[in-house]
């Protein structure tokens, strides 16, 4: 059997012992998923399949896999099989949105459930990337990106100010049309039109004051205190595709993040 021409591509490994195999596995199986030969939604080939092509144990596939599971590259489903995450609401809610109304902890409250925002885009521009976004998107300063500036909004309260900013090159063909009109969320409009998933962030938050701007599109007074987090949205290879600053009206809304360990 020729392993070249297996339709997935898969190549055996060699145990150097350098590299744990399991995270030479894990390594395959993103560059299988990065390459598109198994995309967003589709089912990753069968254990046997994947093991005998990399000529691993089960055991060693099924240590791969459920890392990857853990990072929600990707998600399994009780009887049908392994499937490569898809960007939808649920997966924003739950692993990129953080926003939450304040609870009082006190008094044991359970907290509300989670609410998706309303998402309204106020301004779309093509510009040129100034030192601070050519650094956290690793181009050069004068490349071309695009702005975007959105108001999120819970329970019809504006809530979260959230300015992006992406690289023209790597994101050809967007359009405010088609990202004001998108079906779903932003990084499922990144996923299914531009083939970019974000599979993580890194996110620095600092306490500041409302700018005139962000005071504007949130309605609350210029110079009021608010939660500023700087995000930096990373997809395979750790390469940064996103740079945000999200803006937050803290007066009854709280930046929950929820910390578990892998057992």
């Amino acid at each position: 059997m020729n392993l070249r021409s297996t339709p997935h591509g898969l190549l055996p490994l060699t145990d150097t012992g350098s590299v744990p195999l399991y995270r030479q596995v894990k390594r395959e199986l993103l560059r299988l998923i990065e390459s598109g030969r198994c995309g967003p939604g589709e089912t990753l080939p069968s254990e046997t399949e994947i093991s005998r092509a990399l000529q691993v144990s089960i055991g060693t596939l099924r240590k791969a896999v459920d890392e990857l599971v853990h990072e929600h590259v990707l998600v399994r489903r009780q009887g049908k099989g392994t499937y490569v995450a898809l960007h939808n609401d649920d997966r924003f809610l739950f692993h990129f949105f953080h926003v939450e109304p304040r609870q009082d902890l006190r008094y044991g409250e359970a907290g509300p459930e989670r609410e998706y925002p309303l998402v309204e885009c106020v301004e779309f521009e093509k510009a040129r990337a100034d030192e601070m976004e050519a650094a956290a998107l690793r181009i050069k300063p004068g490349d071309p990106v695009f702005r975007i500036d959105n108001r999120l909004s819970l329970d019809g309260r504006a809530v979260v100010h959230d300015h992006l900013v992406i690289s023209a090159l790597l994101f050809k063909g967007l359009t405010e049309k088609c990202f004001r009109e998108r079906p779903s969320t932003i990084y499922n409009l990144y996923q299914t039109n531009h083939g970019i998933t974000v599979l993580r962030a890194q996110e620095r938050a600092r306490a500041t004051a409302a700018s005139r701007q962000v005071a504007r599109i949130l309605g609350i007074p210029a110079g009021q205190p608010v939660l500023e987090v700087h995000r930096i949205a990373l997809t395979f290879g750790e390469k940064p595709v996103e740079f945000r600053i999200s803006t937050i009206n803290t007066q009854s809304h709280d930046y929950v993040s929820v910390l578990s360990k892998r057992m």
